[in-house]
């Protein structure tokens, strides 16, 4: 039997990966006609695959495992050093059950509501009218919602640095030099600053609700019965935050979406609560978020004749699976209504990760994700008039993460009232 996967040639590929972004994995997948390849990245060898039975194998937490497959420049922007997106076996499904307590339909909704009425807020202030930037606007009012709902006081000359320095830990993924160390920076800054809310919140200099974010961080026990270090719990309180705040692309795209299809503004406004979840689902699989994700082999297996290593770095691609023709009928076709008849599949859909979203690693946000961009979508489509001026709209695929070039540039009319 052959057990191994096509290889590419070369001695390492990884400058590739920040000339292709997005279609690094589909590029090679497509090129030697297969759903998995081996190839060489960060000095080592790395097998790429996609589709939903790749997840489904990916997703086995028998076969694979969190821990080092991370690297530590993504740690240090993105995640934090040593939180749940690195963790297995008992210690996270204990620390699994931490984040979704934290996001259950109930929260959802709450920071649902709170952003339409922070949207509402931002535009009681703009009765003038003149130009926004919506992803700036957007990361304003989502860090806004998200640290009322979470516990954590924000005073208002704080907002755009802090709003910032969540996207700038985002933007940083995938990146070199001035856009990585800014990165770095922002998360340095944003962990002192949390680690201070924390240390008042356990000597009880400041009061926050027992069920917020804030509060379950600070006093969580894990398994060994000991509360979070200081550090740990401002990473973990981090790890709620900065994904919130990171919706803002999604937004902006919501928006985009509206403006290179026009046909379902009326339809929308006018149409269902299902007719707004399925343009925000589409919203998610159509345009680009997460490139890829990574484990490491935990035992020797072998799957699709390739024989996969103990500890070998393996790439799930996200955006080839929400774009496999395999899986979705048109899949370069913006189409929400596909979603009217799509059965639940954790390894079919999977804008942020897949899998089991109450044990395994799926992303214990998708649900906040969605009501935001819903509660988002209401407010662009019933609260607000405005004009798209001249702009450059395109995102490049090759850039990792990626954002219409403009931004969304919206002028607001004049004298808007609620």
């Amino acid at each position: 039997m052959n057990t191994s996967a096509p290889k590419e040639r070369g001695l390492d590929h990884t400058l590739a990966i920040m000339q292709e972004g997005y279609l690094f994995i589909q590029n090679r997948l497509d090129y030697f006609q297969s759903n998995i390849v081996e190839t060489r990245l960060f000095g080592q060898k790395v097998i790429c695959m996609s589709g939903a039975e790749a997840a489904r194998i990916f997703y086995d937490s028998e076969k694979f495992k969190r821990q080092g497959a991370a690297p530590k420049r993504v740690q240090k922007t993105l995640f934090g050093v040593g939180a749940i997106q690195s963790m297995d076996g008992q210690v996270h499904r204990h620390r699994k059950v931490l984040f979704n307590a934290l996001m259950t339909p109930t929260h959802q909704k709450q920071i649902a509501e709170l952003t339409l009425h922070k949207w509402r807020q931002f535009l009681s202030e703009r009765t003038n009218g003149g130009k926004v930037i919506l992803f700036e606007e957007a990361r304003k009012v989502l860090c806004e919602a998200a640290c009322e709902w979470a516990g954590v006081p924000l005073k208002q000359k704080e907002l755009p640095m802090r709003a910032k320095d969540f996207t700038d830990m985002v933007y940083a993924f995938g990146t070199v030099g001035p856009i990585h160390w800014r990165g770095r920076k922002a998360r340095k800054r944003a962990e002192a600053w949390i680690k201070d809310i924390i240390r008042d919140v356990r000597k009880g200099r400041l009061q926050v609700p027992k069920e917020s974010a804030t509060h379950q961080m600070a006093f969580h026990q894990q398994l060994n019965g000991n509360p979070f270090d200081l550090n740990m719990a401002a990473i973990e309180l981090i790890n709620v935050l900065r994904p919130i705040v990171a919706i803002s692309t999604f937004i902006t795209f919501a928006a985009l979406a509206l403006y290179e299809h026009p046909h379902y503004i009326e339809k929308l406004r006018h149409g269902s609560e299902k007719d707004l979840e399925n343009f925000s689902q589409e919203v998610r699989r159509y345009y680009p978020f997460a490139p890829f994700v990574g484990a490491r082999v935990n035992r020797p297996f072998i799957w699709n004749d390739c024989k996969f290593s103990k500890g070998m770095l393996v790439l799930l691609d996200l955006y080839g699976t929400n774009h496999d023709t395999n899986l979705w009928e048109q899949p370069k076709k913006f189409y929400p209504e596909r979603f009217d008849h799509m059965p639940k599949n954790a390894y079919h859909f999977m804008p942020q990760g897949g899998g089991d979203v109450e044990k395994g690693h799926r992303c214990p946000g998708e649900g906040i994700t969605v009501e935001v961009i819903k509660a988002s979508l209401s407010f662009l489509l019933h609260d607000i008039k405005y004009d798209i001026p001249k702009q450059d709209l395109r995102y490049k695929l090759n850039e990792i993460p990626t954002l219409p070039t403009s931004g969304f540039v919206m002028k607001l009319q004049k004298n808007e009232k609620l």
